[in-house]
């Protein structure tokens, strides 16, 4: 296989390079590696990329690959984040303190204009000033509770104290500027508008935008490079045609309405009394009404109608227009992320996006997730066949070599006996003995051997002599050839119980094991539930189990026995299961089905086994969770057969059918050698 830097030179994609991309390379190997288990348990390589694609993957360097969900949970993180960074309440809770201490400086100037009226001894002055300050404390006692409400009310109040006066003219003066400046902040934050120029040239700015929108849609030429040219210092970002500045101010627009839509209801109604009192100017109004109505047509899809459940302290439109536009980028994220049901789906998410709001580490696991596909297609591992993947005949046997080398691997030392090895080949088997040299042996020299044997005939020294009678080569067995049909239960209690997977991990690690190791063997395959019937290899990866009742032996014996008829050499049937025969086929080729098992069950079964013994087909059973019924059952095979039974549990099951398959070879192929 060709090294991903080679494979792939000629295609290429290119982005623009920031320093921190560090894309890791891609081994299509290593990710059917981790797609084995579960095309095992399920069969469909679309299915199993989507799981990936979720569940993330792990890089031969030991890196981790995060996946879908990973960064789902990142963005819900960041979400609770961003919520808590403030409550919307554009300043209202500022305004409503200051307004309490403007009131109660009043009532204290109230207080001491009636103080001092005593103090005169004048009784006029003291009628009047207790008057008056009945009056006064009268209207600060009816005044609204709600900030927009006082204002209003203390508009036309006539105030004692010149200080209290002075704190209400200044606060209506600020208010004046930050609605108008909260207005400007809708569209850039790059520009003021402090001055009665100011504000002209800013209706002015909106006006040409405006236009310049109307021309495009016109098909004409916007002219944006003069709109830069004349308001370009009103920008940040140095946008670079007519769609970004757009977007930019669209943005910041939605992220507006999404702060005053996480307001509550009584917020909401305050600010709009204060906007409509302190509002500004009509013509600038409607000019951003007009830009706002435009900008929604266009990028429909951002947060304009959003809410969020903000909470802390209160934030200023300056302060959270930035949090609500990063907010609505994660929505949009995650509603693209939500789209994905495929690795090339991720073609159409901005990377840059997702760097920006998540790192460059998700970026460049989106890219690396986004190539799974086209990796294993490249690798000849899986194509395209009427719109869903399939596996290869490369594919079958990586998987089935996947399957072989974890089964093998995970041996404990006393199942292996003396396999301190295992290695894939083909040809004629090794035996690790030697003979003399005889002319038309093969000559594989054992030097080691050939030099111990010149040594004992001429004695210790150098240089050592050879002669043709020193020659010692290896001995290889001859080429024999065994017959194994694998019957595979796919009943529902399989999956049920956990046994389905390693079950058919074996049948995929015995089908690799006999065509690579063994290549002039024949190995069939047979699945059975309800009724038996034959599996190729192409199949077995899509092998599933039944969701039918019945354990129909008896038909998987029938078949398993004809397909070993015509083949030569040693037969045997290996028989994975963890249920007794509950269904057999009738005289008649209908299906009979009991459980608990019936007696003609039981007997049709064994009368196949009588069949299959008698044409010296050995039927070697594996046991999963065997019952006291079932272990009765198989004892009584055995009895009939000669065959042997093992009783194990799904984790050993491997193990236990590939050192058995192996040391029964060997021993084939030494009477072979020996007959």
């Amino acid at each position: 296989m060709l090294h991903y830097g080679a494979a792939m030179a000629a295609r290429f994609t290119y982005s623009r390079w920031d320093g921190t991309q560090q894309v890791p390379d891609l081994d299509a190997e290593a990710v059917m590696e981790q797609l084995t288990d579960d095309l095992l348990q399920h069969g469909d390589v679309g299915a199993a990329l989507r799981r990936m694609l979720n569940q993330g993957m792990d890089m031969p360097d030991g890196s981790r690959v995060a996946g879908l969900e990973e960064l789902r949970e990142r963005m819900r993180q960041r979400r609770e984040e961003l919520e808590a960074a403030g409550e919307p309440d554009g300043r209202l809770a500022e305004v409503a303190a200051e307004l309490a201490d403007i009131i109660d400086e009043e009532r204290h100037g109230i207080d001491n204009d009636l103080l001092a009226a005593r103090a005169s001894g004048d009784e006029r002055r003291l009628e009047n000033a207790t008057s008056a300050a009945t009056q006064r404390h009268a209207h600060l006692d009816l005044l609204p509770d709600d900030p927009a409400g006082q204002i209003a009310s203390l508009s036309e109040y006539d105030f004692t104290s010149s200080e209290a006066q002075q704190r209400f003219d200044e606060l209506t003066d600020r208010l004046r500027e930050q609605m108008l400046s909260d207005m400007i902040d809708r569209v850039t934050e790059a520009a003021e508008a402090t001055t009665a120029d100011d504000v002209a040239r800013m209706t002015e700015m909106l006006a040409a935008l405006n236009e310049m929108i109307e021309r495009r849609d016109r098909g004409e030429d916007p002219g944006f490079e003069d709109f830069m040219d004349s308001y370009g210092d009103m920008f940040d970002g140095d946008p670079s045609n007519l769609d970004e500045l757009l977007e930019q101010i669209a943005r910041r627009m939605a992220a507006a309405e999404a702060m005053y839509n996480s307001m509550s209801a009584e917020q909401q109604a305050q600010m709009q009394q204060l906007a409509q009192r302190f509002g500004a100017d009509p013509a600038l109004q409607q000019q951003m009404d007009r830009l706002s109505g435009a900008l929604r047509q266009q990028f429909g899809s951002m947060n304009w109608d959003s809410s969020y459940d903000m909470n802390g302290s209160p934030l200023s439109p300056s302060e959270g227009i930035p949090v609500m536009a990063e907010l609505g980028r994660l929505d949009e994220l995650e509603q693209m992320l939500s789209g994905v049901v495929s690795p090339a789906d991720l073609a159409e998410v901005d990377p840059d996006r997702v760097r920006d709001l998540l790192g460059p580490d998700a970026a460049d696991a989106l890219e690396t997730l986004s190539r799974l596909t086209e990796e294993l297609v490249q690798a000849g591992l899986v194509d395209r066949s009427e719109g869903r993947l399939e596996l290869t005949p490369r594919g079958l046997r990586a998987i089935g070599s996947n399957a072989l080398r974890e089964l093998f691997s995970s041996l404990r030392d006393d199942h292996t006996g003396q396999h301190e090895t295992f290695r894939i080949g083909t040809g004629h088997e090794r035996t690790f003995d030697t003979k003399p040299y005889e002319y038309g042996d093969p000559f594989q020299l054992d030097l080691q051997r050939t030099i111990r044997n010149a040594i004992g005939r001429s004695g210790p020294g150098t240089p050592v002599s050879l002669s043709a009678d020193d020659f010692e080569v290896e001995r290889n067995e001859h080429l024999t050839r065994a017959s194994t049909v694998l019957m595979v239960d796919l009943s529902m209690s399989m999956p049920m119980r956990g046994n389905f997977l390693p079950a058919k991990k074996v049948a995929m690690a015995l089908h690799t094991l006999i065509t690579t190791r063994y290549p002039h063997d024949f190995i069939g395959l047979v699945g059975f539930s309800e009724t038996a019937r034959t599996i190729t290899a192409a199949q077995l990866p899509e092998v599933s189990w039944d969701y039918v009742y019945g354990t129909n032996m008896h038909h998987g014996f029938t078949l398993a026995r004809r397909m070993l008829a015509n083949q030569q050499g040693t037969k045997q049937i290996i028989m994975i299961t963890d249920g007794e025969p509950t269904a057999h086929i009738t005289p008649s080729g209908g299906v009979y089905f009991d459980y608990p098992p019936a007696p003609a069950t039981i007997e049709a079964t064994l009368r196949e086994v009588v069949r299959c013994t008698r044409e010296d087909i050995r039927i070697n059973t594996f046991v999963l969770d065997a019952t006291a019924s079932l272990a009765a059952f198989v004892e009584r095979m055995v009895e009939l057969n000669g065959g042997r039974a093992f009783y194990t549990s799904n984790d050993e099951l491997g193990g236990y059918v590939l050192v058995d398959f192996v040391e029964r070879r060997r021993r084939v192929s030494r009477l072979s050698r020996t007959g």
